[in-house]
């Protein structure tokens, strides 16, 4: 505010400052200008023979008619008839049609005059005509105005200033609101939540901006403890089970069969890896994960081996290829954990599917289990996700599988839903077919997958890619 009142006090000095002299300028130059016209007028006059003495000129004028010899040869009423308005240097020294300023004093004025100097008559016997004109009213309207400037622009800056401090003031009081309320947040006297002022303008845009940013904030706080607190819980049971195997080995007698407990140990270990692997797997995915090369796969015979790991599954062959760009770790890994959960939940049987629908591809998969409930089937694919029914989690899984499934398949640009297959449940994963112009060389986020089996893919320091 400070910097704008001096800018503004300095604008408005020099403004006045021009404005005086481009007035004063102004009105020399009409003085000027009607001495002039005055000149003329007795020089028409002096033309005509018929110059009469004294010479009618108007109130605070005075004219001086000089012959050659520089004597005085008419004259107007108030002017002096022995002495000339200009001395004699002054006289030879100005040219015909110009002014001079010389003192009131004078010729019995106060102020300045301005006279003018113009050459008359025959050339055998030519004549000076001198006009005298008084600036005393220019000089005074001036100096009012000078001293209107001097008192009026302070008074001015002042209440501009008065002015600006209000309206910053106005404009910054959200602002500070802002800074109150985001002080408050970080000392946890209140919510989450920016005060939004009423005004439509950028201060609004900013505190609902602010507002969006600390609700998803708040959201991926909530997601962290949630899976932090998740992931400890499912951790927790094969780590248990692990520590209570080996205080009961202690314990046991010489002729325990160590091999058997050798196996319990390694199933929760395993166990152990593969939610661990899960958990890396779905951090890495949100954090953004390295790129990998797609690859030209035909998807029938890809979703064909993968079915025949399993001896209860049926797959439905196209009998023609399926021409898709997939990342095939990712998409093994997708089409496994469909599988291991309908082979999980069946009654009797499971079949796949895949086929061309238009510009995408589709995999199909359905058993004949207890199928999940309708408004259950979007909060499946949440992490860690618990259902009452028989679908809840048996032993060996950890409820990422659906997870996982979702996440590598949104990288592919596709979409996975699940629906009704009367009895049971049918998932259906929707991939986009490759245009004309893709090539391999395409990329889509890698994530560290297994192979059906809990057998890991080869990383890209072991094979090289």
């Amino acid at each position: 505010m400070l910097v704008s009142a001096a800018g503004l006090t300095l604008g408005l000095a020099a403004g006045g400052v021009l404005l005086l002299v481009v007035l004063g300028y102004a009105q020399i130059r009409s003085v000027h200008s009607e001495a002039m016209n005055t000149a003329r007028g007795v020089a028409d006059l002096v033309e005509q023979n018929s110059l009469p003495n004294p010479i009618m000129v108007a109130p605070g004028v005075q004219v001086q008619v000089i012959d050659e010899a520089g004597r005085i040869v008419a004259v107007s009423a108030t002017a002096d008839r022995m002495t000339p308005l200009l001395y004699s240097r002054e006289l030879d020294g100005l040219a015909d049609g110009e002014s001079i300023t010389i003192a009131g004093e004078r010729i019995g004025y106060r102020g300045e005059v301005r006279v003018v100097q113009l050459t008359a008559g025959p050339p055998t016997a030519p004549v000076r005509i001198l006009v005298a004109r008084s600036t005393e009213q220019i000089t005074q309207s001036v100096h009012v105005l000078k001293i209107t400037l001097l008192i009026l622009y302070p008074l001015l800056v002042a209440l501009l200033a008065a002015g600006l401090w209000r309206a910053l003031g106005a404009a910054l009081r959200p602002v500070d609101a802002l800074r109150s309320g985001a002080e408050e947040i970080t000392g946890g006297t209140r919510a989450g939540r920016l005060p939004v002022p009423d005004s439509k303008d950028e201060v609004h845009r900013l505190a609902v901006t602010l507002n969006d940013m600390l609700h998803r904030l708040d959201a991926a706080r909530a997601r962290q403890r949630a899976f932090v607190a998740d992931a400890a819980h499912e951790l927790r049971s094969p780590l248990t089970n692990m520590r209570t195997e080996l205080e009961v080995a202690q314990h046991l007698p010489d002729d325990t069969d160590w091999p058997e407990l050798a196996d319990d140990l390694l199933a929760d270990v395993q166990r152990l890896s593969r939610l661990v692997d899960d958990l890396l797997l779905l951090a890495r995915s949100d954090e953004g994960v390295p790129s990998a090369r797609l690859e030209e796969i035909d998807l029938a015979q890809f979703v064909g081996e993968a079915a025949q790991r399993y001896p209860d599954v049926v797959f439905d062959d196209p009998g023609k290829p399926l021409p898709l760009l997939a990342e095939p770790d990712a998409l093994a890994r997708v089409v496994t954990n469909l599988l291991d959960n309908a082979v999980r939940h069946r009654r009797s049987r499971v079949t796949v599917a895949a086929f061309a629908d238009g510009p995408q591809r589709v995999v199909v998969i359905t058993d004949d289990g207890p199928g999940i409930p309708e408004p259950d089937r979007e909060r499946v694919f949440q992490r860690f996700t618990r259902l009452d029914d028989a679908r809840a989690r048996d032993a060996g899984g950890s409820g990422l599988g659906l997870a996982i499934v979702r996440e590598l398949v949104r990288r592919h640009r596709g979409s996975v839903t699940l629906g009704d297959a009367h009895p049971g449940l049918r998932v259906e994963v929707r991939l986009p077919a490759p245009a004309p112009d893709q090539r391999s060389c395409e990329t889509l986020p890698r994530p560290d997958i297994e192979r059906a089996g809990g057998e890991p893919f080869p990383s890209a320091s072991e094979d090289g890619e």
